[in-house]
């Protein structure tokens, strides 16, 4: 469908989850017509600002069928994210919304957070930092401190869930590690060089099991006491997907109780994180901000990627359409 740009309006509702001290600027934003920008929108401000629009922006407002059904200009949702658990695509594609994600933008950046939380965990480097940082290197009575456990990751097992973008380049990092490699995958990839497993498997063989799957249905709650109870002691659990994909308290209670040794986390149920989420004081628990997408080189990528949907939309050539509107 080709647009009339001269009166078309966009709005961008949660700018400030993109930008940081200004290092992207919103002129940097695609837009044929009107534009206008906000920090962030609390749900009761989301009719108002995208009523009389065409075009939407955001990274994690929520669009419901409710929304959808006030606002009957619009006919493009561009998401700042390659998740998109927060818009109602149903209620899209019945209305005739085009729905476009930034998949793949910050492949590089979540495979290294992946890694940095893994050898955090297996270098011990908060546990070492914090002894120097207190002297304790300083009183040694030896050149080298061996107080807190350390292990390769070579010939270790890991378990990657989800085979997209990340997932695939987790696996191929880990074989540089010359790590055990399992995938687990909803469906079957042609090219991977890598065994296949059931979730029962991936859970029970591995020695890290490391999330890159979109929250679904299927997905939701799959860090669940069951699964947890198949693991090694020794394991490790590491999610930066969605935070819908763990049950935080059946974590919280793995951990608490031995069952598996740790746990390092980029993003929770809730976001930002509640102060009585159990995993707050969890034994063995690193916990990140929702910062593995947070490199400047990713934020550059992902607004070129918005742009460019945007731009062939009106152009009539939608691209990273992830919905099938009806009109």
């Amino acid at each position: 469908m080709q647009m009339h740009n001269k009166h078309f309006k966009t709005a961008v509702l949660d700018w400030a989850t993109v930008s940081s001290n200004n290092d992207i600027t919103p002129e940097e934003i695609y837009s044929p017509g009107e534009i206008k920008f906000y920090d962030l929108t609390d749900p009761s401000q989301t009719v108002s600002r995208i009523k009389d629009c065409e075009a939407v922006l955001c990274n994690k407002v929520k669009i419901t069928a409710q929304i959808i059904s006030q606002c009957p200009s619009l006919r493009y949702i561009g998401l700042f994210a390659t998740g998109y658990n927060n818009i109602d695509l149903d209620a899209a594609n019945a209305a005739g919304i085009t729905v476009c994600n930034a998949g793949s933008y910050s492949t590089d950046a979540v495979a290294q957070l992946t890694f940095a939380m893994i050898l955090t965990h297996y270098c011990s480097i908060p546990a070492y930092t914090s002894d120097v940082k207190n002297n304790a290197w300083i009183n040694s009575a030896t050149f080298s401190m061996l107080c807190h456990p350390m292990s390769e990751l070579s010939s270790k097992t890991i378990s990657v869930i989800g085979y997209g973008s990340i997932g695939r380049a987790v696996a191929k990092i880990a074989s540089a590690f010359n790590m055990n490699v399992l995938v687990h995958t909803r469906t079957t990839p042609e090219d991977c060089p890598y065994r296949l497993v059931s979730i029962e498997e991936a859970f029970s063989a591995a020695d890290i099991i490391t999330f890159h799957c979109p929250l679904t249905p299927q997905t939701q709650n799959l860090v669940n006491q069951k699964h947890l109870g198949m693991m090694k002691k020794s394991a490790l659990v590491v999610n930066t997907s969605r935070g819908g994909v763990v049950d935080e308290k059946a974590l919280a209670d793995a951990l608490g109780s031995g069952t598996i040794a740790g746990a390092c986390l980029d993003v929770l149920n809730q976001e930002p994180m509640s102060a009585d989420t159990p995993l707050r004081d969890a034994k063995n628990c690193l916990i990140t901000p929702h910062i593995a997408w947070a490199p400047l080189e990713t934020r550059q990528r992902l607004i070129s990627i918005v742009n460019n949907n945007l731009r062939s939309f009106i152009e009539g050539n939608p691209s990273n359409v992830i919905n099938s509107p009806h009109k």
